[in-house]
């Protein structure tokens, strides 16, 4: 797809991700619209890069469908707005497991369906949907948010096929741990030796070339990391063991520890 003048929507752009996301699609020519919660942050990066702000909290039952009628004819729409949601199930209210699965999951779901349907009259257009390696490979101490991305690339996947005779593609992008801002790093959690990062640069570009290209799947991590989601993927006994023995169960205890206050 042709960036250069289309209209993107990008959601979560005030976090470390969202502005690199924003930055990179403004880079390319594209109009952009930001969503966040905080208007403090969202106007100011919205007037560096020429673009609009509309302010939503996505956790709202119909903020989805008001940031669409709000932002227009998107021919872009990056769903990257996320909740933390590490930890046991049983830590989480059912207040909060409703906010994660609104968040995380419905809401791209209802943004995609709102979105595409106007794509599929124009005969054009691009979803992303960022997601996470652990919609890849699951862990403990995060099944709730195992969920949500599983969940996120199985709908992806399937819309893909839905979409294709409508001129309309579908991209999904699965950082690793990304260093400097978002999730992982807001956590302040220290991985063990040999466990390497990826930057929010680097999910941005990424995410630019996975829409220019149309491509299906897009991971944003080290190889071993690559290796270790694909290897969830055929055995996942084999891959909890390994997992353990890495020290898996403590990194999965310090994010959710440093992102509880966000649930």
């Amino acid at each position: 797809m042709e960036l250069r003048g289309a209209t993107v929507l990008v959601t979560g752009a005030t976090g470390g991700i969202g502005r690199a996301l924003a930055e990179g699609f403004a880079g390319r020519g594209a109009a952009v619209v930001l969503s966040g919660r905080r208007a403090e942050a969202l106007e100011p990066l919205a007037e560096r890069l020429g673009g609009r702000a509309v302010v939503a909290d996505l956790a709202e039952r119909g903020a989805a469908e008001r940031l669409l009628d709000e932002a227009g004819p998107v021919d872009v729409l990056v769903a990257n707005a996320a909740l933390p949601a590490s930890g046991l199930l049983a830590d989480y209210t059912l207040e909060q497991v409703d906010r994660v699965l609104d968040v995380n999951l419905r809401t791209p779901i209802v943004m995609a369906k709102l979105a595409g349907e106007r794509m599929a009259d124009r005969g054009r257009g691009h979803l992303v949907f960022i997601a996470s390696l652990s919609g890849k490979t699951a862990s403990g101490h995060a099944s709730l948010y195992n969920a949500t991305k599983f969940g996120m690339r199985g709908f992806a996947l399937a819309l893909r096929e839905d979409m294709r005779p409508h001129g309309v593609g579908v991209s999904t992008v699965f950082p690793g741990f990304i260093r400097d801002a978002g999730m992982f790093a807001d956590a302040g959690v220290t991985l063990p030796r040999g466990v390497g990062t990826r930057s929010p640069r680097d999910v941005a570009k990424a995410t630019v070339r996975a829409v220019e290209r149309n491509a299906a799947e897009v991971d944003v991590a080290p190889l071993a990391l690559r290796i270790g989601a694909q290897l969830g993927g055929v055995a996942p006994v084999l891959s909890a063991a390994v997992q353990r023995r890495a020290g898996g169960q403590d990194i999965a205890e310090g994010l959710a520890e440093g992102q509880r206050g966000k649930r």
